[in-house]
C-alpha cells in the first residue's frame, strides 16, 4: 500500500509578507492615532528644530569632530575610554583629546569638555561601556528635524546634569527643587508670558513643601532644636531658584532679567509635550500604567490592536524612555515568545530612541529576528518587505518562535495557518529546517501542529520530526 506522507507536498502559501507580521500573529498591525496639536502660536516644528540645532551647535560639531579625527571608521569608537584626568567619567575626552580638538576648532579645552557632555546628553554621543561612538542623532542631524527635537528635550530633561547645584546648599534641598520645578515650568507655560520671580518662588515653596508633606516630613508639634546638621527644611530656596532658573536658561528652555522669567518657544513647546504625555498617561485604558513590562505586555495581549498600542503609550509617557526599554528588552529575553513579540511592538512605539538598544541586541539570537525587523522597519524599509533582510535561517527561527506563540496563547486553526507563513515552500523542507535551526521549543511546536492538523498524513510525518529532535536522531 502506499504510503500516505507527504514526499513533496507543496504549501499553500500566501504571500511572503505574512512573514513580516508573524510576531503580530495574535493581533493585526494598528492604525496610527493623530497626533495632538500644540497650542496656538507654537512654531512649525521646522521651526523649532532650527532653534533647537542653534542651542546644541557647539556639542554637534564636537561630536563631528570626534566622529572623523578619533576614528578611522565611521562606526567605530570615537571616544577615549574612560576620560583620565578629564570629567573621569566613562566615555569623556582625554586630556590629549580635549587639547586636540581645542586646536582644531578654535575653542579652549574646557568649551571643547562642555560642548562633549552636552552632546553625550542631547544623544550626539553615546556611551558604551568605557567607550563613546556617534549616536543616531548626530547621523540624522541635517535631515531629521525630529531627532533634533528629541535630542534637544533629552538635553533639557538633564537641565541640573548640565549645570549641578551650587555649592553650599543641601544636596536634599536641592532634590527637592529639582522635583519641584515641573510644576513651576508649567505655570510659565500656561502663563504664555512673563511671570514675576518672586511669583515662582511662591509656587515653588508651595510645591517643596507639598513634597515634604507626601513623605511626611512636616514636623508635628513642639519640636526640640536640631542638634545635628540643619535638614534642608532651613534652606532658603531663592538663590536654588535662581541657580534653576539660570540653568534652564543656559539649556535654551526660558530667559530671565529684570525680575521675571519667560519661557521660549522651544520651552513652551517641551512642557507642552511634557503635559501632554502626562495626560495620555492618565488615560491608560486597561489599567497596565503602573505595572511592570511583563505584567503589562501580558494585559495587552487580549487587547486589540489600537486598544494596545494605546496602552503601550501610556505606559510609556509616565517612565523614563531608556528604562522602559530596558525593561521591554528584559521582557522580550524571557521565556514567552508571545510577550517577546508584543515587546517588540512595544518598542515601536518608543521609536528612534530606543533604535540604540534594539541594535545592541541583534546579536542575540532569541531576539535577532526581532530586532532586525524592527531596525528594517526604522530605516524606511516597507513593513511588507521588511522580513526580506533576515537569512532563511533567521526567518525559520522566527517561525518556530512565532508558533510557540501561537500554541501557547492562540487556538488550534491558527497554529495550522501559521504554516501559510513559511518560507519553505514544502512541509518536507520546513521540517529539515525547522530541525536544523535549534529552537528551544521545537519539540512542543511540531507536536502542538501535528495534534492541530487535520491531515493525517501530514500530521504523522510532523510528528515524526518532532520524535528525531527530542531524541536527536537525523
Amino acid at each position: 500500500m502506499t504510503s500516505r506522507i507527504p514526499r513533496d507536498s507543496r504549501l499553500r502559501l500566501v504571500r511572503p509578507r505574512t512573514l513580516a507580521a508573524a510576531p503580530r500573529a495574535m493581533t493585526q498591525r494598528p492604525a496610527r492615532r493623530s497626533a495632538p496639536r500644540p497650542p496656538e502660536g507654537t512654531p512649525a516644528p521646522a521651526e523649532l528644530a532650527r532653534m533647537a540645532r542653534a542651542v546644541l551647535a557647539g556639542a554637534a560639531r564636537v561630536a563631528r569632530w570626534a566622529d572623523t579625527a578619533l576614528s578611522p571608521g565611521r562606526d567605530r569608537d570615537t571616544a577615549d575610554p574612560d576620560g583620565g584626568s578629564g570629567s573621569g567619567s566613562k566615555g569623556a575626552l582625554s586630556d590629549e583629546s580635549a587639547e586636540r580638538a581645542a586646536d582644531d576648532l578654535g575653542l579652549t579645552p574646557d568649551q571643547v569638555r562642555a560642548d562633549w557632555d552636552v552632546a553625550r546628553l542631547a544623544g550626539l554621543v553615546e556611551v558604551h561601556g568605557g567607550t563613546a561612538r556617534p549616536g543616531w542623532r548626530l547621523r540624522a542631524w541635517h535631515r531629521d528635524d525630529s531627532a533634533v527635537l528629541r535630542g534637544w528635550v533629552a538635553f533639557f530633561d538633564a537641565w541640573s546634569i548640565a549645570h549641578p547645584g551650587p555649592d553650599g546648599h543641601e544636596p536634599a534641598a536641592v532634590a527637592e527643587v529639582v522635583s519641584a520645578m515641573p510644576q513651576v515650568l508649567s505655570f510659565l507655560q500656561l502663563s504664555a508670558g512673563p511671570v514675576p520671580v518672586p511669583q515662582l518662588l511662591d509656587l515653588l515653596e508651595q510645591r517643596v513643601t507639598e513634597l515634604r508633606t507626601e513623605r511626611c516630613e512636616i514636623p508635628y508639634g513642639p519640636q526640640p532644636e536640631p542638634v545635628s546638621e540643619p535638614s534642608p527644611e532651613g534652606t532658603p530656596l531663592a538663590p536654588l531658584l535662581d541657580w534653576a532658573l539660570h540653568a534652564l536658561a543656559a539649556v535654551g528652555a526660558l530667559t530671565c532679567g529684570d525680575g521675571q522669567a519667560t519661557l521660549t518657544p522651544l520651552g513652551s513647546w517641551a512642557v507642552w509635550v511634557k503635559l501632554e504625555q502626562i495626560c495620555v498617561a492618565a488615560q491608560s485604558p486597561a489599567g497596565n500604567i503602573e505595572q511592570g513590562a511583563e505584567d503589562m505586555l501580558r494585559g495587552c495581549a487580549q487587547l486589540r490592536p489600537n486598544a494596545a498600542r494605546a496602552e503601550y503609550r501610556a505606559w510609556l509617557a509616565a517612565r523614563p524612555v531608556g528604562s522602559a526599554v530596558t525593561e521591554l528588552l528584559a521582557a522580550a529575553r524571557g521565556e514567552d515568545a508571545l510577550l517577546r513579540g508584543l515587546a517588540f511592538e512595544a518598542l515601536r512605539v518608543v521609536g528612534a530612541p530606543a533604535e540604540p538598544d534594539v541594535r545592541a541586541v541583534a546579536d542575540e539570537t532569541p531576539l535577532r529576528p526581532y530586532a532586525l525587523l524592527w531596525l528594517a522597519e526604522h530605516d524606511g524599509h516597507d513593513p511588507e518587505d521588511a522580513h526580506l533582510v533576515l537569512t532563511r535561517e533567521e526567518a525559520t527561527w522566527l517561525w518556530v518562535d512565532t508558533a510557540a506563540a501561537v500554541a501557547d496563547h492562540g487556538e488550534a486553526p491558527l497554529l495550522v495557518r501559521h504554516l501559510e507563513s513559511a518560507v519553505q515552500p514544502t512541509v518536507p523542507q520546513l521540517l529539515d529546517e525547522v530541525r536544523a535551526v535549534g529552537h528551544p521549543r521545537t519539540v512542543q511546536v511540531l507536536v502542538a501542529l501535528a495534534a492541530a492538523h487535520p491531515d493525517p498524513a501530514l500530521a504523522k510525518a510532523v510528528r515524526r520530526a518532532a520524535f528525531q529532535v527530542h531524541t536527536g536522531a537525523h
